[in-house]
């Protein structure tokens, strides 16, 4: 008898295993150890994805993918809207398949169009739940086949399919075509995909909702299925306790019960109003942004709402990002444009003169409003609107100062952010893309600042290769609020564009006239969303430094509102935002409103305090502090609402 070849597998640790010809990658899986094989979903074959059933012919380099990483989590969820749209087609066979990929929006895992003629329903969503268990507990395969695109469009006409027909032209010529098929449902897709339905052990069916195809409002309107998927019942579970608490964090909700801000359709979708406690928030974040800015020697401008047509076909706009900007305007037979964007006007500003390396670095900063299109569908709160202010920065500075200009933006964002009250971050790089305009050198010169400054910071970052936008390499900050969702916050990003389309110059020490580097810079974003989010994230309850209203004084009774008025009017001379309950109504009342107002501290004052000229306060959490005098209520609540300590700046 013949002994089967011996096989070297090169795993990830630098491990070689040795098997036999023949050998499946999940009997490789289980060999490793039971754990690797229960959570492996997709193998890396020499980087190649290759399914689990797949036989080991010839010496290779392996790596498993897990269903506890990122990635294996998108393969689950891919499977799994694979299965919903096999449950909704079986239950609804007049429903037209478009498209159903992996997503992940904080809540919803993955997503399926159909054109159906009507929309799917609560009850739909029961059927649809009970027939996908019935194909995970039948165990079937997920089968890749490889077709022309001869056999892949007569296979989809014969079904009526022509969502898919539409799909399949899309696909480059010479471009392989692939089906995926579990049971009877077939469908035009890359994959990867589970080896079987029964990998699937967790999911949830979450909403409906109504979609364009393709997301364009001129085309038909499709109904959307929602779902999300886990590896186990366990993380479905805080999953769904998560969704439930971001309901009750949502910034709408909160923003209405606070009375912070409000939209209205005479004004128009996307057009925040904002109400005297939410305004008052605003200001002070605001105020804040602009000192802290001070003490990194930033010079705050300020530039117009409109700018002539010729300033924006300068910049690019009108060629590249005409479809996010507003019609024009005509003032004197010229048309302007609402700015989109800051940046040209601070151009501008700096082309105002000559400018030369003694005057670099020049930093520019503007809490500028700028007006973007936003199709009605995609408007959510302050986190998508129409009309928004970008806590915007542009930096010129020589090659030379580049470096010490990167580490002085990462403090600064940290510093800001830390102060809101975010410590945990996600860091990326994003490098040289197939398209771009300037000097391979330059993008070089300024890929390798942006990494060596965060690596002498001690930040870890993952790189991102050929995802940079199109004038220059770039840092993106995501921050991670209190249920741990991560939102897209601050930005960083080297630009060889504008200065070349502005001619932008600077003398040098040799007295030529050359272009410095330009660096674009957010750290909040825009004030709309980063206010979504900071509502969100401390739940409405903010801390004292930012809340519109640090304390409320509550007369046990009426005939006490005198003496209530003094100590309102006492601690509001000392700096402090105080209010008074004037109401006829008893005081556990006006406790549990106070507390629904999220304001930090209650003085409660009954006849005893004000004998005493003091008062009792209490915290929002219900901690009773006891007897203070006004005096010690006044120093206590200055600390309390202290702004976080600004850092002494140093040449970094």
């Amino acid at each position: 008898m013949v002994s089967a070849k011996q096989l070297n597998i090169s795993l990830p640790d630098g491990t070689v295993k040795h098997v036999e010809e023949g050998t499946t990658l999940a009997e490789l899986a289980l060999s490793i150890g039971a754990g690797l094989a229960r959570s492996a979903v997709l193998a890396k074959l020499d980087d190649q994805d290759v399914s689990l059933g797949h036989l080991l012919d010839q010496d290779a380099s392996v790596r498993f993918v897990t269903s506890n990483s990122d990635e294996g989590l998108s393969i689950i969820r891919h499977s799994t809207a694979h299965v919903m749209a096999g449950a909704v087609k079986e239950l609804f066979p007049s429903a037209k398949v478009t498209i159903g990929p992996a997503v992940d929006d904080g809540v919803n895992g993955f997503y399926y169009d159909f054109e159906f003629e009507r929309g799917f329903t609560e009850d739909d969503l029961e059927k649809i739940s009970k027939k996908m268990k019935e194909s995970i507990a039948a165990d079937l395969p997920f089968l890749r086949t490889e077709v022309s695109r001869k056999e892949a469009q007569a296979l989809f006409e014969a079904s009526g399919e022509s969502y898919k027909l539409e799909l399949l032209e899309a696909i480059a010529e010479g471009e392989t075509v692939s089906l995926y098929q579990h049971g009877d449902f077939i469908d035009l897709c890359r994959g990867p995909h589970l080896p079987s339905t029964a990998r699937i052990r967790s999911f949830k069916l979450m909403s409906v909702a109504g979609a364009y195809w393709r997301g364009d409002s001129k085309n038909k309107m499709l109904a959307r299925i929602y779902g999300n998927a886990f590896p186990s019942k366990k993380e479905l579970k805080k999953h769904l306790q998560k969704v439930e608490e971001a309901k009750k964090r949502d910034h709408r909700l909160l923003g209405k019960k606070l009375d912070l801000f409000s939209f209205s359709q005479a004004v128009g979708g996307g057009l925040v109003l904002w109400h005297p406690k939410g305004a008052r928030i605003r200001s002070i974040i605001e105020e804040f942004w602009r000192q802290s800015h001070f003490d990194y020697g930033y010079d705050l401008v300020n530039t117009p709402h409109i700018g002539k047509a010729q300033l924006w076909q300068t910049s690019g706009h009108l060629d590249f990002y005409n479809e996010n900007m507003y019609a024009p305007i005509e003032i004197e037979g010229n048309p302007f444009y609402v700015k989109p964007m800051n940046c040209p006007f601070h151009i501008e500003i700096y082309r105002n003169q000559l400018r030369s390396y003694r005057d670099l670095p020049i930093r520019f900063a503007e809490l500028g409003t700028v007006y973007r299109y936003e199709p009605s569908g995609t408007l959510h709160g302050l986190m998508r609107v129409r009309g928004f202010t970008q806590d915007d920065a542009h930096i010129f500075c020589t090659p030379d100062q580049l470096d010490q200009e990167i580490k002085r933006c990462l403090e600064h964002t940290f510093y800001l952010l830390r102060a809101f009250g975010f410590e945990d971050f996600e860091i990326y790089l994003s490098t040289r893309p197939e398209k771009f305009v300037g000097a391979e050198e330059d993008w070089e010169k300024a890929t390798n600042t942006l990494q060596t400054a965060m690596q002498s910071l001690g930040l870890t970052f993952t790189v991102d290769p050929g995802e940079g936008v199109f004038y220059g390499p770039k840092i993106d900050i995501k921050i991670r609020d209190s249920l741990g969702r991560t939102w897209q916050c601050t930005t960083i990003q080297v630009d060889f564009n504008l200065p070349e389309r502005f001619k932008v110059e600077y003398v040098d020490k040799d007295n030529n006239r050359v272009k410095p580097f330009m660096v674009h810079r957010a750290l909040l974003g825009s004030v709309e969303r980063f206010f979504g989010v900071l509502l969100e994230h401390h739940a409405g309850a903010f801390p004292s430094w930012l809340a519109p209203v640090q304390a409320i004084v509550l007369p046990v009774v009426t005939d006490l509102n005198d003496y209530g008025r003094q100590v309102r009017d006492q601690l509001r001379a000392s700096g402090l935002r105080v209010e008074l309950d004037e109401r006829n109504e008893k005081l556990g009342f006006k406790i549990r409103e106070a507390q629904l107002g999220k304001i930090p501290f209650m003085l409660v004052v009954g006849k005893r305090e004000a004998e005493r000229e003091g008062v009792a306060p209490r915290t929002r959490s219900g901690e009773d502090l006891g007897f203070v005098s006004t005096n010690e209520a006044a120093e206590m609540l200055q600390k309390d609402a202290a702004w976080p300590e600004r850092p002494q700046h140093k040449e970094v």
